[in-house]
């Protein structure tokens, strides 16, 4: 791998730590904000695909009352011209009525580059089976 698209590679893995961080200030408008116009959403605790801004920022508002943070195990980045996959594992650790507890997810993010930098454009997060 070249220095440039190693540098690039190090790009893609903080952009899940920019979605994390997000995840922290608790507002949805500033996740949200992270994906294209034209994002699709499959979220780790809903049933609905997510397919429009309105419906993705609606995922969030509730999705962030449980204070929800990702830490990851694993990622592997895939670099392609103007597209970015950043798949692997993280944990989600959030509140389950008041409870603490974690999640252990698969996640696909793809990003695409943008005149406002990298974002998400398909967003995949599952438990994993047991």
């Amino acid at each position: 791998m070249t220095v440039a698209k190693q540098h690039e590679a190090q790009e893609i893995t903080g952009l899940l730590q920019r979605w994390n961080e997000a995840l922290r200030t608790g507002d949805p408008a500033t996740v949200a904000a992270l994906y294209a116009s034209d994002a699709i959403l499959l979220p780790t605790v809903s049933n609905e695909v997510r397919k429009t801004p309105a419906a993705i920022r609606n995922y969030f508002e509730v999705f962030l009352k449980r204070r929800p943070r990702a830490r990851a195990i694993d990622q592997n980045i895939r670099l392609f011209d103007g597209l970015a996959i950043n798949s692997g594992v993280y944990v989600i650790s959030m509140l389950d009525n008041s409870i603490p507890t974690s999640v252990t997810c698969r996640y696909t993010f793809i990003y695409r580059w943008e005149d406002t930098g990298w974002k998400i454009i398909e967003h995949h997060s599952s438990a994993m089976p047991e």
